[in-house]
């Protein structure tokens, strides 16, 4: 009798003990995580106990634990006595280490990829790499760059095959059918018992009133967004971002009518009567040149950290800073987004992110235009350049979307037998810098005027490696990623030495920016709005748009708006930003999306919203983001009117398919 029990609540057993493995797993793997970017967590660690982080991260744990080990739990409880034999437990604890080994080797992967987005890998990484085909390399070399995490995964491995318990089998020899029929009934029970914890773990809670949590649930254990990233895990992240709805309107407004009086994206020509900076009201098909450049956030550009620092960092861009003296600029500026599929719809369309990358959402087939498309149809010709081969990260399909005539890449690079070919290939993304941005320059050359142009690079990205003739020129300083911002700086400036001395050089308005950010070793970068601050630089070789520094807020989605009422674009169009030149310093703003939290900047302020409430308040001054002042500003209930105006647009048009203004 005994042998029999202890085979019949062995497998329950040992379900119980190896479960609790697997948290050992998950709570190993959240302690590589934030001991590989402890700097991003340093401040929340200080701010907000430690316990709350714990707590947090056993409700998200339980759930992705109980969800991604469902095959297993249902093959250790199925109530068949003939499963009581050893090959049968050697298959389900290969199941076992095999799930949670996938599972512990994504966590790491995103101790790794934390820095350069902030919040934990979603479902979308699948369709943002679903064109790259260098996936493998560059896994591979993070992979020996990172070969302490190689290690961790091995030890805990190792650990987990040795403490996994098997139950015993040997009692199924002494069963008889009475037996067989309790073992049957119990077995079923506890599976059973398993089937109701793992829907109210991986819930959340049982109660009627709980909604599946979600990633923004997060929020609950913490005091700032960056830190939901050590509360959740990766493969919870995946799990509750798999065909999920991307948009939902909120209630906030009963029509766009009604949002319209407090913030409306549309815009018209009426717009044009209202002029800041002396700039003439006029129609003046200028040529409109902008460089999206990989990763140069305004932390490594000295040009914009004159008032930090006590005025002795010089930065790693000095050529930019030479651009920077003869242009306009916002002493506050910020990306939209924390990818490249970002800033491509921020800049190039005035179209934020809200939630998921909207590249790769629904939304993105819906009717839409941007910069190019509306200045093909005004008389312009129009290209886009990107280093890379034809279709990586999605850019060949979302020019042709918004309107570019023509798309130039790697292929067409290579082709041109005045440039280098496969040789000025980096051997990961795409063509140097240096060499593409003088195709660019020479390509805009055999242009039509007015010409309309955008060049994506490539250089400043991981691996962070640079041409073999630099290498001992720009040099790893602090962070890996300071000598290719060198090298891109370098290539900037050799692009503008070429472009001055094309006929079409006066006649152009640059903008340079950033598609995000990155790596950074400054405290006040690291902060949850620190991790948006891109350059936003307009460059106007004829000094109509007079050189200055505005104490203001700029954005990406408000390049689109500026640039087309500034050559006196003449038909309505719709965009998300406002139209710098023409709104007071004090009006502008910024908003962008952190881990389930809205962050909006004006009125000296930064506001996260949830969605419901305001969760902080801080200056804009307070750099550190160390005072939260919430409830104690008066300007916060009329940020939160503003905001919930700019949700609501957002999200309504987006799922109702209204992103053109004739679209009421």
């Amino acid at each position: 009798m005994k042998r029999v029990l202890k085979s019949t609540f062995g497998s329950p057993i040992a379900l119980i003990l190896n479960i609790a493995l697997a948290y050992l797993i998950y709570f190993l793997a959240r302690v590589t995580f934030f001991l590989v970017n402890y700097s991003y967590f340093a401040d929340g660690l200080a701010s907000t106990p430690i316990s709350h982080w714990l707590k947090g991260g056993l409700v998200f744990d339980t759930s992705a634990i109980l969800y991604t080990n469902g095959l297993y739990t249902l093959l250790m409880l199925f109530p068949l006595w003939l499963k009581e034999n050893r090959v049968y437990h050697q298959v389900c604890k290969g199941i076992f280490l095999v799930v949670n080994g996938f599972t512990l080797v994504i966590n790491l992967a995103d101790s790794v990829y934390f820095p350069f987005t902030l919040r934990r890998t979603t479902a979308s990484v699948f369709r943002e790499f679903d064109n790259e085909n260098n996936i493998a390399s560059i896994v591979l070399n993070n992979t020996l760059t990172h070969w302490y995490l190689v290690v961790v995964f091995a030890v805990v491995m190792y650990l987990v095959c040795k403490l996994y318990v098997m139950p015993r089998t040997d009692a199924k020899h002494y069963m008889t059918a009475k037996y067989r029929c309790i073992y049957s009934v119990i077995q079923l029970a506890c599976l059973i018992i398993a089937v109701v914890a793992t829907i109210g773990g991986g819930r959340g809670g049982l109660k009627g009133d709980v909604r599946p949590i979600t990633i923004s649930n997060a929020n609950e254990y913490v005091d700032r967004p960056t830190d939901c990233a050590i509360v959740l895990n990766t493969p919870f992240a995946f799990i509750r971002t798999l065909g999920k709805a991307d948009f939902v309107v909120p209630d906030y407004y009963h029509s766009l009518e009604e949002s319209s009086k407090i913030y409306e994206p549309i815009h018209r020509q009426e717009y044009l009567s209202s002029m800041l900076y002396d700039i003439p009201s006029k129609v003046q098909k200028k040529n409109i040149v902008i460089l999206i450049v990989e990763s140069f956030g305004r932390e490594y550009i000295g040009g914009f950290n004159h008032d930090f620092f006590e005025g002795k960092y010089k930065g790693y861009t000095p050529n930019v800073d030479k651009i920077i003296e003869k242009s306009l600029v916002y002493r506050y500026s910020f990306c939209n987004g924390r990818k490249s599929i970002d800033g491509m719809p921020s800049v190039l369309s005035s179209i934020p992110r809200f939630g998921e990358p909207f590249i790769l959402t629904p939304a993105s087939m819906n009717i839409y235009t941007g910069i190019p498309g509306l200045l093909s149809k005004w008389g312009y010709q129009t290209a886009f350049f990107h280093g890379a081969k034809r279709g990586s990260m999605g850019f060949l399909a979302f020019a042709k979307k918004i309107g570019f005539q023509n798309y130039y890449g790697r292929e067409d690079y290579d082709s041109d037998s005045r440039f280098g070919g496969e040789a000025d290939f980096d051997g990961n993304w795409g063509i140097w810098d240096e060499p593409f941005m003088q195709y660019y320059c020479a390509k805009m050359g055999e242009m039509k005027q007015p010409f309309m142009t955008a060049i994506f690079t490539v250089s400043s990205h991981d691996p962070f490696v640079v041409p073999e003739k630099y290498k001992n020129v720009y040099q790893e300083e602090h962070l890996p990623i300071h000598k290719c911002i060198r090298y891109t700086d370098m290539a900037i400036g050799k692009f503008f030495a070429s472009a001055s001395k094309q006929s079409w050089f006066k006649n152009t308005i640059f903008v340079i920016t950033s598609d995000h950010t990155n790596q950074s070793d400054h405290e006040q970068y690291k902060t949850d709005i620190g991790g948006f601050c891109s350059p936003i630089i307009i460059y106007d070789p004829s000094g109509e748009i007079k050189a200055q520094r505005i104490d203001g807020i700029a954005q990406q989605i408000d390049i689109m708006p500026t640039i087309l009422n500034y050559i006196g674009y003449p038909n309505t169009y719709m965009a998300f930003g406002v139209d710098l030149l023409r709104t007071p310093a004090q009006e502008t703003w910024a908003v962008n999306y952190l881990n389930g939290i809205y962050q909006y900047v004006k009125y000296g302020y930064v506001m996260q919203f949830d969605g419901k409430t305001t969760k902080a308040m801080y200056k804009l001054t307070d750099l550190f983001m160390k005072h939260n002042l919430i409830g104690k500003v008066p300007e916060q209930n009329k940020m939160e009117t503003e905001l919930k105006a700019m949700i609501y647009q957002y999200m309504y048009r987006m799922v109702n398919d209204k992103l053109l203004p004739a679209q009421k």
